[in-house]
């Protein structure tokens, strides 16, 4: 017999109830004296139970003295008129007497702090009357089994909610639920509209409405195909788990943002710049370009260089005053993306993270029976499976315990490996550092062998790409000899590393690309740092694909060939990520020297997302411990936010505040800094067009105000920290409600003992 009986309801919510919401009547406390009065409740309340159960009436003078100890801590359930066993059977369930203890020690404090809307006295109330009802309904329909109609018309006279209800707490099957609802309910809800004097066009609005909504729901498949790669992306989440699937959405990301930025950029930057080109003379394309940046792109729209300082469409479109504010309003957006994804992925890591052992959902109610193909069918089982694999490690993990020795030697182990992977770390950035300042004559290495001068300028990016290259590598031989229990710490501890080594490169090429060669005061040095980025940019992609093509499919054919194992090698997360976030810091740092990089960087993404996903399925496999990436997106996107962001927004900043430009390319050129530009073109607005004034003024309070952005920066700060506060104490309430879920399930358990006595 399924009862459906609902009380979840704390001794704190009573007494917050009881105390500000005196509108309702409906809560009950059973145990509202002292600690002294209360102590061996539960056990006289228990012997009370089994004595009035089998004989109430009998027995009721025997504990007169018992119950006149309990008399004040049920007052709140005999003015229902309920009898007195079933008042006492409510007084000793599980729920209200498992946290006896604890809820006399928080009463007090937590009724200041709670908030009301936590209690459920609706709830509270039905349950007792619920109890009432299933004892005489649930026992009176065993004798009325077969009197349908009588059901029928007894529940007709009831509302369709309150019909559906009592409907819901019959032990009778589904089938013949159905068919009482059928019956009982159908003519109703035909006569509830004929009754009333509906006017014509509510009803016309009311079938539109329902059309409407059934259109909806028909196209809601139609509009998930429209999501770039989802089916690709779910045959992933089946198949490799939640922690691969966290790379391609992230990439997925990293499309978006890079599209918004190159849109910005090409209808304010490259368009009118194209349709008014500068007279110059361009050089013959030879190929070489697309690795060097030089030659035919260096006189072209991919750099700061092309770009005029004049205006164009006569005196309409000044482009120093649209090259400074595109960019500036460009990494403002971009700003406010990621603090909203940001907050969101905070929000959702939150919610997931305490409903991770909720099994019987997962088992019983998450397939989707609208499934009918084959395919879908078995990337469906597969995504249960990954899923429940994922949720099973998590609540089994846990590392043996060692002595003190093994302690030790662990405890050494790491040492020598973050030692190792430091001081390798320290060596690279030097290396990068005294390649990039000349100080190793490469000149004479070139001409000893006739290579070509554009060997030269690819030097740089070969090295600074191998180092990108061969540390990974090492950094995942020091993790292997860590010997990590659980695959996620082994992840993290990676990204960790791997962030280091780009932090560091990429500190000591902007230290570059910023002091070193704006001192030598070569001619449009902004084209040479956006030619150098774009050649960072160009070679990381290639190493990508030579490491995708050869390290993977080598390393598969080696481990399968040579070392006889038949399981493949698994997806490296941590490189993959931290590949995506070193290029989009250089393409985030050369939009300002080279505006078409994000072009660049959309068709690397594009191309490495089919590239990555062919070699995930050809060459490697899942997790022999599949574990569940619940914080991982959000680590990706902190890291993208700091330092990727912000390092990058520091960057330009310096560059156009301090830096002066070239005095013979750029649209800035003859000006002190950049940022004089966006002044000159605030005056001139000013003196043109006297009505616009008020925009100067605005950016007099925006821009050049300093007092703005930390407000602005603040309140990014306040916003992220409120909503991260907001997800805290939802975690609470879900922990909250599940505690009393849990209660539920006891008192259920507790309610049809008893009455499976009273039946005996």
């Amino acid at each position: 017999m399924d009862y459906n009986v609902n009380i979840c309801e704390t001794d704190i919510d009573y007494e917050n109830l009881a105390d500000g919401e005196p509108a309702q009547d409906f809560s009950f406390n059973p145990i509202n004296e002292p600690e002294t009065s209360t102590q061996n409740c539960p056990e006289i309340l228990e012997m009370e139970v089994f004595k009035e159960c089998t004989d109430v009436q009998s027995n009721r003078s025997s504990y007169t003295s018992d119950e006149s100890l309990d008399r004040e801590e049920i007052s709140h359930l005999q003015r229902h008129g309920w009898s007195a066993a079933t008042v006492k059977v409510l007084a000793s369930m599980p729920s209200r007497t498992a946290e006896l203890n604890k809820s006399r020690r928080v009463r007090y404090q937590a009724s200041s702090h709670e908030s009301p809307h936590l209690s459920r006295p609706v709830q509270g109330a039905s349950v007792l009357a619920e109890v009432e009802e299933i004892n005489t309904e649930g026992f009176n329909f065993c004798t009325a089994e077969n009197n349908m109609d009588q059901l029928v018309s007894s529940l007709q006279g009831l509302s369709v909610s309150e019909g559906t209800r009592k409907l819901r707490a019959m032990p009778l099957s589904l089938a013949d639920k159905i068919e009482i609802r059928k019956v009982a309910f159908s003519l109703k809800t035909e006569s509830s509209f004929i009754g009333r004097n509906i006017p014509c066009y509510t009803h016309l609005s009311m079938y539109i409405s329902m059309t409407w909504r059934h259109c909806l729901f028909s196209c809601l498949p139609v509009f998930s195909s429209f999501k770039l790669w989802h089916s690709a992306l779910k045959t992933l989440s089946g198949r490799y788990g939640t922690g691969v699937l966290s790379y391609f959405l992230f990439l997925r990301t990293l499309l978006f943002l890079n599209l918004l930025l190159f849109v910005i950029t090409g209808l304010f930057l490259i368009i009118p710049q194209a349709i008014n080109p500068p007279r110059s003379s361009k050089a013959d394309f030879s190929g070489i370009e697309l690795l060097t940046g030089t030659g035919y792109f260096s006189d072209s729209l991919m750099f700061y260089g092309y770009y005029s300082n004049g205006t164009l469409h006569g005196d309409q479109y000044r482009m120093p005053a649209a090259y400074f504010f595109t960019i500036g309003f460009t990494l403002f957006i971009i700003c406010i993306i990621l603090v909203y994804r940001l907050s969101k992925s905070f929000g959702k890591n939150f919610q997931v993270l305490k409903s991770n052992e909720n099994l019987a959902v997962k088992v019983f109610s998450c397939w989707d029976f609208k499934v009918s193909k084959k395919i879908s069918v078995r990337l469906q089982s597969e995504k249960i499976s990954t899923q429940l694999k994922e949720q099973l490690s998590e609540m089994i993990k846990g590392e043996d315990k060692k002595t003190c020795m093994q302690q030790l030697r662990r405890l050494i182990v790491h040492l020598l490996a973050w030692t190792a992977c430091l001081i390798s770390i320290f060596l690279g950035t030097i290396g990068v550092h005294y390649l990039s300042e000349k100080k190793l004559d490469f000149k004479t290495i070139l001409k000893a062998h006739n290579l070509p001068k554009e060997t030269e300028l690819l030097v740089l990016s070969a090295v600074v790409s191998g180092i990108n290259l061969l540390l990974p590598g090492f950094f995942n031989l020091c993790v292997w000899a860590e010997k990590y229990e659980s695959p996620g710490t082994r992840v993290y501890v990676s990204v960790f590393r791997n962030l280091l080594l780009k932090v560091s490169v990429i500190g000591v090429l902007c230290y570059h690309w910023l002091e070193s060669i704006p001192a030598k005061r070569l001619e449009c040095w902004e084209s040479l740092v956006g030619q150098e980025l774009y050649r960072l940019l160009v070679m990381d992609f290639i190493v990508t694909v030579l490491y995708t093509f050869l390290g993977e499919f080598l390393w598969r054919v080696f481990s399968q060939t040579i070392l006889q194992k038949k399981r493949k090698p698994v997806f490296d997360i941590a490189r993959n990520v931290l590949e995506l976030i070193y290029g989009q810091t250089l393409t985030w740092i050369g939009v300002l020297f080279a505006p078409l990089l994000p072009g660049v960087q959309l068709i690397k993404l594009i191309v490495l997302f089919y590239m990555k996903k062919r070699s995930l399925i050809l060459n490697c496999q899942a997790s022999r411990k599949p574990w569940r990436a619940t914080q991982m997106t959000t680590l990706f996107i902190c890291i993208l936010w700091f330092p990727s962001f912000l390092g990058t927004v520091v960057t330009i900043i310096y560059t156009v505040w301090t830096i002066k430009p070239s005095e013979n390319c750029g649209p800035f050129r003859s000006l002190t800094t950049m940022f004089e530009g966006g002044q000159m073109s605030t005056r001139h607005l000013e003196d043109a067009h006297p009505i616009l004034k008020w925009l100067s003024w605005v950016y007099d309070c925006l821009v050049e105000n300093p007092v703005f952005l930390f407000l602005a920066s603040g309140v990014f700060l306040m916003v992220i920290y409120f909503q991260a506060q907001v997800v805290d104490g939802q975690r609470k309430i879900i922990s909250r409600l599940e505690k009393q879920i849990e209660n539920e399930g006891k008192d259920k358990t507790f309610l049809i003992a008893k009455l499976q006595d009273l039946c005996k």
